[in-house]
């Protein structure tokens, strides 16, 4: 498979973006756009049709988000963008991020997704809202309702296009499908060996003893900028460990919240982050 498109936009700045989405974009971290941004979120911004493919982590929901937020007319209180995700943590997720990258601008993000009230879905789409993420169960059932109606939408994005067509990779079949809806999309593919995260920096530390893993990953801590991190052990017993000495709350409940809102660490039993020579 290839793809038909490859101009690149080096910064956000020459995107020609909304002021206020662009103050949105600087204020969430980034500072230049991902491999997938620079080609993707110009042609996403306008009424072509795009297939676009990249690795977890590389800036893909970012990518459709801005190109969502710079299409929205903010004076319309009415459903102009439907994301379809696979899962309600992934929709949640989007709407997360989409109501971050436009927090300066007036727009209404609404996650609509199962497990949650159909009478307060009913409530905030008849408020008015801009964009709708959710599921295909409720957003299917809010459809038939007509309680979301599909009037005004001007944007459409299926995420994890693979996952929602039951597919595992971006193969000839899932293309296949996407021809009897798209009209000469714009073919954004990466090759599989392509496929890796960039600005990711990999590297391990020898420690003596067992004992000195903790010393040492203070001592990384010290010397790093660290905003964020999630820290791997292999027994629940050197979590509770590592949780004790770096005077986290035992509250398992406690420290996922914090981890999602504003925390520094989260230590998990899987893997060794430090080993022993």
């Amino acid at each position: 498979l290839q793809g038909n498109y490859d101009r690149i936009v080096a910064s956000f700045d020459e995107m020609n973006l909304k002021e206020n989405l662009l103050r949105g974009v600087y204020a969430f971290g980034y500072e230049k756009p991902s491999a997938i941004q620079q080609r993707a979120i110009v042609p996403c911004c306008t009424t072509r049709d795009v297939i676009a493919q990249a690795q977890s982590g590389t800036g893909k929901t970012a990518t459709f988000s801005i190109a969502i937020l710079q299409r929205i007319d903010e004076k319309k209180p009415c459903v102009q963008a439907l994301v379809m995700a696979p899962t309600r943590e992934l929709a949640q997720q989007i709407q997360k991020v989409m109501c971050a990258l436009g927090d300066y601008m007036k727009v209404k993000v609404h996650a609509c997704i199962g497990g949650t009230s159909i009478r307060d879905d009913q409530r905030k789409l008849e408020a008015g809202v801009h964009v709708v993420v959710g599921t295909p169960g409720r957003v299917n059932d809010m459809i038939n309702r007509e309680i979301l109606t599909t009037d005004a939408i001007k944007m459409f994005v299926l995420d994890e296009a693979d996952e929602m067509l039951s597919r595992a990779t971006m193969p000839a079949d899932v293309l296949d499908v996407t021809e009897c809806f798209m009209r000469n999309p714009i073919r954004i593919l990466v090759k599989k060996e392509e496929l890796t995260l960039e600005g990711i920096r990999q590297f391990y530390v020898n420690v003596q003893k067992d004992e000195y893993k903790f010393e040492t990953l203070c001592d990384l801590y010290n010397v790093i900028n660290v905003t964020q991190s999630v820290i791997f052990c292999n027994t629940r017993r050197k979590v509770c460990i590592f949780r004790t000495r770096a005077g986290l709350a035992s509250n398992r409940n406690f420290v996922f919240l914090e981890f999602r809102e504003i925390s520094r660490s989260l230590t998990s039993s899987f893997l060794t982050l430090l080993s022993s020579s």
